[in-house]
């Protein structure tokens, strides 16, 4: 077990690294990694550390090992703070815990355990068969849910083969999300659309629908934030109606478009002629036949590697995404205004009785300029 509050700093020091991987790391995990000196002069300095690069590039304890080799510190009988166990399996990069074997550490303390069915424990029986001491911290400490947080869209595709959802939506007291006529610039204040494209940044794709595309034709990109990589803009496009000069098309990043198979010939045309701008995909349609099925989708995006999906849409696919069970929290700016008729969030059907309403839970309440973002999720855990 972790033995010290000074354990715990160092792995909260090791957290803070950790978040830099945001909007980087994807598809792999987020995690931080610092080395620490364990006897001589160095005895409890910092000797090297580390972020998770991009995919294919070193993981976050080989960063901190170069760190350290270029400072000229030997790691011999130091301890590693790492917030994720040490991967153990031959992916785009060799196992981050032989790295540590052979850097002579002496202790690795873990933050939070790999689900990841080539890790899960093999990462910690690897290090302690080389005789390396090895602390996990219990789930409920601080740092441990923290790490959880950062890495809930990889763990939720490790244990449940799907993104974490998150469905955006911003609005008046009234629930409002746009006047009648589609109007809805601005309802929300300029902090709270700035704060929206950081969460936007942290996806590894934003999801819509088409009904949004020809009625906002948005851009669905990350502007005001600085990225490394741009979320996979993704739409459901049942049957390929999405313009060919669309404006997410032309967006930095890639675009994917998810339809059903061609009916008929005008559908076959128009997804070949998206297939010239975009990458577009075949998915199976719901029980109706008329739409996509929500759930294979995403199963299709985790597949190929998307931890978190950032649901921007209309009122038809949030209805749809909510009554499904697909959304695990709700992200909402709420405005200080009342706007009357208009647009809602979800087009949920008409209950005749209140045993049969949604209930969800505030997980977070924050001031954003003049506004109020909401994070709520399900009464019930995800299970993972």
């Amino acid at each position: 077990m972790i033995e010290s509050p000074q354990d715990a700093a160092w792995l909260q020091q090791a957290l803070a690294l950790a978040h830099q991987a945001i909007g980087l790391s994807e598809p792999n995990p987020r995690v931080g990694c610092v080395l620490v000196g364990g006897h001589g002069a160095l005895q409890g300095q910092v000797l090297g550390q580390g972020h998770t690069q991009q995919a294919g590039g070193p993981h976050a304890e080989v960063m901190a090992l170069r760190e350290a080799e270029a400072r000229g510190h030997s790691t011999q009988g130091a301890t590693a703070y790492v917030t994720l166990e040490p991967c153990s399996h031959h992916g785009r990069t060799p196992p981050c815990a032989d790295a540590l074997v052979r850097a002579g550490v002496a202790r690795v303390c873990i933050a939070l355990l790999d689900p990841n069915p080539l890790v899960g424990g093999q990462g910690v029986a690897r290090l302690q068969a080389a005789g390396i001491e090895v602390s996990v911290l219990p789930p409920d400490h601080p740092v441990a849910v923290g790490a959880r947080e950062l890495n809930i869209g990889f763990l939720s595709r490790m244990v449940r083969q799907r993104p974490w959802v998150r469905l955006k939506v911003a609005g008046s007291l009234d629930g409002r999300t746009a006047l009648s006529n589609g109007v809805s610039q601005w309802i929300t204040g300029e902090a709270a659309r700035a704060d929206g494209q950081q969460w936007r940044a942290r996806a590894g794709a934003v999801l819509t629908g088409i009904g949004t595309v020809l009625d906002d034709n948005p851009r669905l990109d990350v502007r005001s934030v600085a990225v490394a990589r741009q979320p996979v803009r993704v739409v459901l496009d049942a049957r390929w109606q999405t313009p060919p000069d669309a404006r997410l098309l032309d967006a930095p990043g890639e675009a994917w478009i998810m339809g059903l198979p061609p009916a008929d010939e005008r559908a076959a045309q128009a997804r070949l002629a998206l297939s010239a701008r975009a990458q577009v995909l075949d998915t199976p349609a719901d029980p109706t036949g008329q739409r996509i099925d929500l759930g294979a989708a995403l199963t299709e995006l985790a597949r190929r590697g998307v931890n978190e999906v950032h649901l921007e849409a209309g009122a038809r696919l949030n209805a749809s995404a909510l009554a499904g069970g697909w959304v695990d929290e709700v992200l909402v700016y709420l405005a200080p205004c009342l706007i009357g008729p208009g647009r809602g969030l979800a087009d949920l059907p008409e209950l005749s009785t209140l045993s049969g309403v949604q209930r969800w839970r505030f997980h977070e309440v924050t001031p954003v300029g003049d506004d109020l973002r909401l994070r709520l999720r399900p009464l019930s855990p995800p299970g993972f």
